[in-house]
């Protein structure tokens, strides 16, 4: 048994780390279980609930893309209002999709999405085609 300096034992046979969790460190990587409310009918709000209590926020929205705005305005996916389990990370970037991606302010801690280039857009969703089609092959 290794026991390194960020141990603590607490009884003959427990120890504890005092090292931060992997979501403590890092506060998007956080696992989340959500069920959004009815009240929340776009995806803005969504994004919103979900940085509620994550120590982020939204950047403002005068420092936001059109694009991102017009994302934002979007009705909410039915199939999008229950997320998880899954990393907070992960469940902004399935909020926003392929076409965005998650731009992140530390310092800040402010969150915001840019759009894609096209061409990654286009090439995502070719690889997932791709993908489909041999697990069709493999049926």
């Amino acid at each position: 048994m290794s026991v390194h300096a960020s141990d603590i034992q607490s009884g003959r046979y427990s120890m504890y780390s005092t090292a931060p969790t992997q979501a403590q460190a890092n506060l998007l990587e956080a696992t989340v279980t959500v069920q959004l409310p009815a009240r929340i009918q776009t995806i803005g709000e969504a994004v919103r609930y979900l940085l509620q209590r994550s120590g982020y926020r939204l950047a403002a929205t005068e420092s936001t893309a059109p694009e991102t705005l017009a994302l934002f305005a979007l009705t909410l996916p039915a199939v999008h209002r229950h997320l998880g389990p899954m990393t907070l990370r992960e469940a902004l970037e399935t909020l926003a999709g392929p076409a965005f991606h998650l731009v992140q302010d530390p310092v800040h801690r402010l969150i915001t999405f840019e759009q894609c280039a096209v061409k990654q857009v286009a090439a995502h969703e070719t690889m997932n085609m791709a993908n489909v089609e041999v697990a069709q092959d493999d049926d």
